[in-house]
């Protein structure tokens, strides 16, 4: 195992390499969604997030212990029917005052403000944007500064790229650029980007998870494959992904097992 030194000791410089995962745990979500599509985590890992097509709607769970999912316990919901039938993807802004639901029935992405940080209850329905790059619209991600949005999707099976003149404001998103997955995934599901934008990650039903490195940060066109991970024994229709902020866990949900997978990196 390789090392990199560290004031104050050492890192693990295995994390976010997805070939060193290890499964932990399930926890399953069938009480309040059957038919989940995408999860997302507030920074602390105190919170978790999931979204669905079975009620159309976001649920809320707390976790007693960060980032261990055996310890959430479900808080509450709030449904996006009146904006959205088809939700396939879920994205908070990182101080959790705003939410962002992307989904096939608009073809759009769907932007709340909330009132109270990470309190979906106090979610309010601010504006929507509509991509015309692409007509099957699965995962949705952002640059942590807000001036970058990429959605991946089946009709082009490619990630597109998205830069914002108003940070967080998808009304202001101008085309970029895309960059294929198809070798790797036809029918892609799932997208997350490490932190600094070096490292991205792709998932759908071929059972894998695809690992990408970019050799200039959040440049898609610089995007390399690096190598897949099966989660085929956990899911095997993985629609959504996401680590902790070190890239020391990572957790898949799907719509097979209808639970979010837990496992170590690195």
């Amino acid at each position: 195992m390789l090392w990199h030194k560290v004031q104050g000791g050492v890192r693990d410089t295995t994390d976010w390499d997805i070939s060193t995962a290890s499964y932990v745990q399930n926890f399953s979500v069938s009480t309040e969604e059957t038919l989940p599509t995408d999860i997302f985590f507030k920074p602390d890992g105190t919170k978790m997030y999931i979204i669905g097509l079975q009620v159309d709607e976001v649920n809320e769970y707390d976790l007693s212990t960060a980032w261990d999912i055996s310890t959430a316990s479900y808080v509450q919901n709030f449904s996006v029917t009146t904006q959205e039938l088809q939700p396939q993807a879920l994205f908070f802004k990182p101080d959790g005052t705003r939410m962002y639901v992307l989904g096939r029935s608009g073809d759009d992405v769907n932007e709340y403000d909330l009132s109270t940080a990470w309190d979906i209850s106090t979610a309010s329905y601010q504006r929507l944007w509509q991509s015309s790059e692409e007509g099957i619209p699965q995962g949705l991600s952002f640059k942590p500064d807000g001036t970058k949005l990429y959605i991946i999707g089946r009709s082009t099976t490619a990630v597109n790229e998205y830069d914002l003149s108003t940070a967080w404001n998808v009304t202001t998103s101008s085309y970029v650029q895309n960059f294929s997955v198809s070798t790797e995934e036809t029918l892609p599901a799932g997208l997350f980007f490490k932190p600094d934008g070096t490292k991205m990650y792709i998932t759908g039903p071929s059972l894998d998870v695809n690992q990408y490195d970019l050799s200039t940060a959040w440049d898609i066109s610089t995007a390399s494959y690096v190598q897949n991970l099966s989660v085929a024994t956990e899911e095997n229709n993985p629609t959504g992904l996401f680590f902790k902020p070190d890239g020391t866990k990572m957790y898949i949900i799907g719509r097979t097992g209808v639970e979010v997978n837990e496992y170590d990196v690195g």
